[in-house]
């Protein structure tokens, strides 16, 4: 007749040399030599190149500043929101390059690269920039035109006569 096992009777089949618990050893901070953390942010179509290093919170858009490339208050809030979640305003210096889509997508492209950026150069900050949905990539994107249609789901006008 079979043996009735339990889990604890299979604890002795485990091979020699397996502990009890593996060791997970803590995320490092991944930093180029500059000392800058990179993060790549999209949202629609455009794409944003994000360096993060410890500065006085000079941030840099295609080379000119924030305040004359996201001209709208809206657009610059959002830009501020990843470092506002981790309560460090003012103590990274962000440069980066942002092309394709409208300047509300550039933005979110932005936030989005800024955010990642900061989880590298600290992986500590990942919890709370997870929970505020900074790190999801906003997969949403514009539907096609659709042929017979005056715009993807919008008919012509009806005339009856």
């Amino acid at each position: 007749m079979a043996e009735t096992r339990t889990l604890t009777d299979l604890k002795d089949l485990r091979p020699a040399g397996m502990g009890a618990e593996p060791e997970v050893e803590p995320a490092r901070p991944k930093l180029d030599k500059l000392g800058r953390a990179y993060g790549t942010g999209r949202r629609k179509d455009a794409v944003a190149r994000v360096w993060v290093k410890p500065g006085s919170g000079r941030v840099t858009v295609n080379g000119r500043e924030l305040a004359v490339y996201f001209a709208r208050p809206t657009l610059q809030m959002i830009l501020r929101q990843p470092f506002e979640v981790i309560n460090r305003v003012g103590q990274f210096d962000v440069m980066c390059t942002v092309s394709g889509g409208g300047l509300s997508g550039q933005a979110g492209a932005v936030r989005h690269g800024i955010s990642r950026a900061l989880t590298h150069f600290d992986p500590a900050l990942r919890p709370a920039l997870k929970a505020g949905g900074f790190l999801t990539r906003d997969s949403r994107e514009v539907e096609r035109k659709k042929y017979g249609k005056a715009k993807a789901r919008r008919s012509f006008q009806f005339s009856k006569r």
